[in-house]
């Protein structure tokens, strides 16, 4: 079949680049230890919920629903597994799962013998995962299994002629909780009924995400003008800030040349890369301003700059409670990064173009809280609007918070549909 021929090959692969990249390497010794790191933290008698995320991103989408289970069921113990090593490096210490490790490789064996060790009563599949041989173990074994946050397009594979054996896959789950409406009439199309629209959790996430966010003292002295500790006859400017999160060189080549010419904002950056070469190459087109790294500074000299430069990881939700406006990167790469993460702190917020697949962008377009740019003259012509109409920037914010809250709720629907 080739389907398990093309996973025969995809393992070859990565074991053959193993010796020489560090990403495939860290997967291959994830696997080797999963069976037996299985077999001594499964415990007899208790029964597992088994949560898949390819990696990162669909962790954070399934986490909600992790952490509601574990909060409303606490007799249920959870099992998280990732494929990519980009998911399972981050979380492999999350308190949240009983068990942590990497997925096998969806072939027959693996299938069966990662079942027989783990036996769990129940699986939630994130998003795009969709493992045939998992997927029909699962189903002979009258194990339920769920799709959640699943979204499907009509170009997928699913809904081409040639796609039958992708179809029969999506059979084999109990029921499928998508994002939206038009993934419900895709499915319906091809015979696919066990479906409710539930929407996105990852907006329940982000909700958790500002309840949990960090207060970071040299951000707010960046903000106000002054520092905690200095005295309180020192006078507060709380300036404007612009933050732009995850931003790459295509990006930072629009928003720092703008700044360059504006005095009367602060400018927020943390860049998705955080290498030196990067550093180094947005240090060099900022012109006239005072700029500290977040990692060399003190909150008396981020007081006193005009740029603050994160160069580190972890911070970047709590961040954006201290900008007015956001800037999302990736938009003239691969895809703009994650926008809900600003949004839900009620501020406006701008990405480039190459954002047409991803849902919260498009709705946060249509709310009109969000903003797409192709050009350093529309960017220019949108910052120049919001820093000088006060009542646009504040209901563009508004917009921006209102069209998040609105959509949460996703895992308490998901909740109530399934039985434990």
């Amino acid at each position: 079949m080739l389907y398990n021929l093309a996973i025969v090959v995809y393992d070859l692969l990565v074991h053959f680049a193993a010796p020489f990249s560090r990403k495939p390497r860290k997967m291959m010794k994830g696997h080797w230890v999963v069976y037996e790191l299985l077999r001594q933290q499964v415990e007899k008698g208790e029964q597992y919920i088994w949560f898949h995320a390819a990696s990162l991103g669909e962790f954070e989408q399934g986490r909600p629903l992790i952490e509601m289970i574990r909060e409303k069921y606490p007799d249920y113990k959870i099992l998280l597994t990732f494929f990519s090593p980009s998911g399972y490096e981050v979380r492999k210490h999350y308190r949240g799962a009983d068990i942590v490790c990497y997925l096998p490789f969806d072939k027959p064996r693996n299938v069966k013998k990662f079942l027989d060790i783990a036996t769990p009563c129940m699986a939630f599949f994130i998003k795009y995962e969709f493992w045939k041989n998992y997927m029909d173990e699962l189903h002979k074994r009258r194990i339920p299994v769920y799709s959640v946050s699943s979204i499907f397009r009509r170009d997928q594979i699913f809904f081409k002629w040639y796609g039958g054996t992708y179809r029969n896959v999506l059979k084999d789950f109990d029921h499928l909780f998508v994002q939206n409406e038009a993934s419900k009439r895709y499915l319906s199309k091809i015979g696919i009924s066990r479906v409710t629209v539930v929407g996105d959790t990852r907006f329940d996430r982000v909700l958790q995400i500002k309840e949990a966010a960090k207060q970071l003292p040299i951000c707010e002295a960046f903000r106000t003008g002054v520092a905690l500790s200095q005295s309180a006859d020192v006078p507060h400017h709380d300036f404007k800030v612009f933050v732009a999160g995850s931003s790459w060189p295509p990006d930072e080549n629009i928003f720092i040349p703008f700044f360059n010419e504006h005095k009367d904002w602060r400018l927020l950056i943390a860049p998705h890369v955080i290498a030196e070469e990067h550093l180094k190459l947005i240090l060099s087109l900022i012109k006239g301003k005072k700029v500290v790294r977040y990692t060399q500074t003190t909150p008396e000299e981020a007081a006193e700059a005009d740029v603050l430069i994160i160069d580190c990881f972890g911070l970047l939700s709590s961040m954006y409670n201290y900008g007015d406006v956001a800037y999302i990167g990736g938009g003239f790469g691969v895809g703009i990064h994650n926008t809900l993460e600003a949004a839900v702190w009620n501020m406006p917020v701008i990405f480039g173009p190459n954002n047409k697949k991803f849902q919260e962008a498009q709705g946060l377009l249509k709310s009109g809280g969000g903003f797409e740019i192709n050009t350093y003259e529309d960017f220019s012509g949108l910052m120049s609007s919001l820093m000088n109409d006060e009542a646009f920037l504040n209901q563009a914010g508004d917009k921006a918070g209102a069209f998040v809250a609105h959509l949460a709720g996703a895992t308490d629907k998901v909740l109530a549909s399934v039985k434990l």
